[in-house]
Protein backbone atom coordinates (compact mmCIF):
# COMPACT_ATOMS: atom_id res chain seq x y z
CA UNK A 1 0.00 0.00 0.00
CA UNK A 2 2.91 2.45 0.62
CA UNK A 3 4.31 1.93 -2.65
CA UNK A 4 1.16 3.67 -3.72
CA UNK A 5 0.95 6.16 -1.78
CA UNK A 6 4.73 6.99 -2.82
CA UNK A 7 3.72 6.89 -6.28
CA UNK A 8 1.34 8.69 -6.48
CA UNK A 9 2.95 12.04 -4.19
CA UNK A 10 5.84 10.93 -6.78
CA UNK A 11 3.83 11.62 -9.74
CA UNK A 12 2.34 14.70 -8.22
CA UNK A 13 5.59 16.34 -7.40
CA UNK A 14 7.28 15.36 -10.75
CA UNK A 15 4.21 16.93 -12.57
CA UNK A 16 4.76 20.05 -10.38
CA UNK A 17 7.97 20.43 -10.51
CA UNK A 18 8.45 19.44 -14.19
CA UNK A 19 11.75 17.42 -13.40
CA UNK A 20 12.76 15.36 -10.22
CA UNK A 21 15.73 14.52 -8.21
CA UNK A 22 16.38 12.11 -5.83
CA UNK A 23 16.89 14.73 -3.40
CA UNK A 24 13.35 16.00 -4.04
CA UNK A 25 11.65 12.83 -2.60
CA UNK A 26 13.03 13.85 0.96
CA UNK A 27 10.54 15.96 1.11
CA UNK A 28 7.57 13.66 0.78
CA UNK A 29 9.50 11.03 2.48
CA UNK A 30 9.95 8.50 -0.08
CA UNK A 31 12.49 6.26 -0.37
CA UNK A 32 14.93 7.01 -3.76
CA UNK A 33 13.90 2.78 -4.55
CA UNK A 34 10.78 3.71 -5.78
CA UNK A 35 12.26 6.00 -8.45
CA UNK A 36 13.91 3.50 -9.73
CA UNK A 37 11.16 0.90 -9.70
CA UNK A 38 9.00 3.63 -11.41
CA UNK A 39 11.36 4.03 -14.44
CA UNK A 40 11.31 0.25 -14.67
CA UNK A 41 7.81 0.20 -14.88
CA UNK A 42 7.96 3.14 -17.04
CA UNK A 43 6.20 5.48 -14.57
CA UNK A 44 8.96 8.06 -14.98
CA UNK A 45 11.59 8.76 -17.52
CA UNK A 46 15.93 8.97 -16.69
CA UNK A 47 16.85 12.39 -18.91
CA UNK A 48 20.39 12.33 -17.29
CA UNK A 49 21.95 11.64 -14.38
CA UNK A 50 19.63 11.72 -11.29
CA UNK A 51 17.08 13.52 -13.27
CA UNK A 52 13.89 11.98 -13.57
CA UNK A 53 11.09 13.29 -15.76
CA UNK A 54 7.03 12.31 -16.62
CA UNK A 55 6.88 10.00 -20.15
CA UNK A 56 6.62 12.47 -22.53
CA UNK A 57 7.58 15.70 -20.97
CA UNK A 58 10.42 16.99 -22.90
CA UNK A 59 10.57 19.76 -20.37
CA UNK A 60 10.56 23.44 -21.23
CA UNK A 61 13.42 24.73 -23.14
CA UNK A 62 15.17 26.02 -19.97
CA UNK A 63 15.08 22.39 -18.72
CA UNK A 64 18.81 21.89 -19.98
CA UNK A 65 19.68 25.02 -18.19
CA UNK A 66 17.76 24.20 -15.05
CA UNK A 67 19.92 20.61 -15.35
CA UNK A 68 23.21 22.48 -15.18
CA UNK A 69 22.31 25.50 -12.63
CA UNK A 70 21.46 22.09 -10.36
CA UNK A 71 24.81 20.61 -10.63
CA UNK A 72 26.85 23.37 -10.87
CA UNK A 73 25.50 25.82 -8.94
CA UNK A 74 28.18 28.28 -9.17
CA UNK A 75 28.29 28.38 -12.88
CA UNK A 76 26.90 31.35 -14.56
CA UNK A 77 25.10 31.08 -18.18
CA UNK A 78 27.17 33.02 -20.24
CA UNK A 79 28.13 33.93 -24.19
CA UNK A 80 25.21 32.10 -26.96
CA UNK A 81 23.70 30.76 -24.25
CA UNK A 82 22.96 33.97 -22.16
CA UNK A 83 22.18 35.57 -26.17
CA UNK A 84 19.70 32.43 -26.83
CA UNK A 85 18.01 33.22 -23.25
CA UNK A 86 17.31 37.16 -23.49
CA UNK A 87 16.11 36.33 -27.14
CA UNK A 88 19.47 38.54 -28.44
CA UNK A 89 20.32 36.01 -31.41
CA UNK A 90 19.09 33.63 -34.40
CA UNK A 91 22.08 31.13 -33.53
CA UNK A 92 20.59 27.71 -31.55
CA UNK A 93 23.61 27.13 -29.45
CA UNK A 94 24.88 23.27 -29.71
CA UNK A 95 26.12 23.57 -26.51
CA UNK A 96 25.13 24.99 -23.23
CA UNK A 97 27.70 28.11 -22.45
CA UNK A 98 28.62 28.46 -19.03
CA UNK A 99 31.44 30.96 -16.94
CA UNK A 100 33.12 29.48 -13.78
CA UNK A 101 35.54 30.96 -11.84
CA UNK A 102 39.25 30.70 -13.11
CA UNK A 103 41.39 27.54 -12.05
CA UNK A 104 37.88 25.47 -12.22
CA UNK A 105 37.88 22.31 -13.46
CA UNK A 106 34.97 21.27 -16.68
CA UNK A 107 31.70 20.12 -14.84
CA UNK A 108 31.55 16.53 -15.23
CA UNK A 109 27.79 15.76 -16.70
CA UNK A 110 26.21 13.78 -19.30
CA UNK A 111 23.66 16.17 -20.49
CA UNK A 112 23.53 18.49 -21.86
CA UNK A 113 27.11 19.14 -23.36
CA UNK A 114 28.92 22.22 -21.99
CA UNK A 115 31.02 24.66 -23.08
CA UNK A 116 33.12 26.27 -20.28
CA UNK A 117 35.09 29.54 -20.04
CA UNK A 118 36.88 30.74 -17.27
CA UNK A 119 36.41 34.46 -15.61
CA UNK A 120 38.69 35.63 -13.11
CA UNK A 121 37.25 38.84 -10.52
CA UNK A 122 34.86 41.26 -11.58
CA UNK A 123 34.37 39.43 -15.31
CA UNK A 124 33.46 36.96 -13.37
CA UNK A 125 31.36 38.07 -10.31
CA UNK A 126 29.23 41.51 -12.10
CA UNK A 127 26.36 41.42 -14.15
CA UNK A 128 24.91 38.16 -12.50
CA UNK A 129 21.33 37.91 -12.80
CA UNK A 130 19.34 35.56 -11.04
CA UNK A 131 15.94 34.61 -12.60
CA UNK A 132 13.74 31.63 -11.83
CA UNK A 133 12.42 28.67 -14.32
CA UNK A 134 10.81 25.67 -13.48
CA UNK A 135 11.44 26.08 -9.88
CA UNK A 136 15.10 26.47 -10.23
CA UNK A 137 17.61 29.77 -10.23
CA UNK A 138 19.34 30.19 -13.37
CA UNK A 139 22.28 32.60 -12.84
CA UNK A 140 22.61 34.21 -16.30
CA UNK A 141 24.76 37.50 -17.48
CA UNK A 142 22.68 40.51 -17.71
CA UNK A 143 22.41 41.70 -21.50
CA UNK A 144 25.08 44.36 -21.09
CA UNK A 145 27.44 42.13 -19.78
CA UNK A 146 27.16 39.32 -22.44
CA UNK A 147 26.87 41.95 -24.99
CA UNK A 148 30.52 43.05 -23.40
CA UNK A 149 31.70 39.27 -22.82
CA UNK A 150 30.67 38.61 -26.86
CA UNK A 151 33.32 40.95 -27.67
CA UNK A 152 35.68 39.58 -25.21
CA UNK A 153 35.44 36.11 -27.02
CA UNK A 154 34.62 37.27 -30.34
CA UNK A 155 37.50 35.06 -31.94
CA UNK A 156 35.26 31.65 -30.13
CA UNK A 157 31.88 33.00 -31.22
CA UNK A 158 33.07 35.42 -34.49
CA UNK A 159 32.25 39.72 -34.56
CA UNK A 160 29.64 39.17 -36.53
CA UNK A 161 27.74 36.95 -33.18
CA UNK A 162 29.30 40.39 -31.10
CA UNK A 163 27.84 42.94 -33.37
CA UNK A 164 24.26 41.87 -34.07
CA UNK A 165 24.23 41.20 -30.24
CA UNK A 166 25.07 45.19 -29.69
CA UNK A 167 23.00 46.13 -32.22
CA UNK A 168 19.96 44.29 -31.33
CA UNK A 169 20.04 45.13 -27.40
CA UNK A 170 20.94 48.82 -28.56
CA UNK A 171 17.17 48.86 -30.84
CA UNK A 172 15.15 46.92 -28.34
CA UNK A 173 16.33 49.09 -25.35
CA UNK A 174 17.81 46.54 -23.06
CA UNK A 175 20.67 47.57 -22.47
CA UNK A 176 21.70 51.53 -21.80
CA UNK A 177 24.88 52.56 -23.33
CA UNK A 178 26.22 53.53 -19.89
CA UNK A 179 25.56 49.80 -18.92
CA UNK A 180 27.23 48.23 -22.28
CA UNK A 181 30.58 51.00 -21.46
CA UNK A 182 30.81 50.04 -17.88
CA UNK A 183 30.95 46.51 -18.72
CA UNK A 184 33.25 47.06 -21.68
CA UNK A 185 35.44 48.32 -19.38
CA UNK A 186 35.29 45.24 -16.56
CA UNK A 187 35.79 42.71 -19.48
CA UNK A 188 38.54 45.03 -20.85
CA UNK A 189 37.64 45.34 -24.17
CA UNK A 190 36.63 49.07 -24.28
CA UNK A 191 38.83 50.01 -27.11
CA UNK A 192 37.69 47.28 -28.79
CA UNK A 193 33.69 48.03 -28.52
CA UNK A 194 34.22 52.05 -28.62
CA UNK A 195 33.87 52.30 -32.11
CA UNK A 196 30.88 49.71 -32.87
CA UNK A 197 29.21 51.22 -29.48
CA UNK A 198 29.96 55.12 -31.05
CA UNK A 199 27.94 53.80 -34.12
CA UNK A 200 24.95 52.38 -32.59
CA UNK A 201 24.28 55.54 -30.37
Amino acid sequence: MRHDTHTQRILELASQKGMLRPGDLDIIGAPRVVLTRMTASGLLEKAGRGIYLLPGNQGSEHESLATVATKVPQAVFCLLTALQFHELTTQLPREVWIAMPRGSHTPKIDYPPLKMVQFAGEAYSEGVEIVERDQVKLRVYSVAKTVADCFKHRNKIGLDVALEALKDARAKKMASADDLWRFAKICRVANVMRPYLEAVE
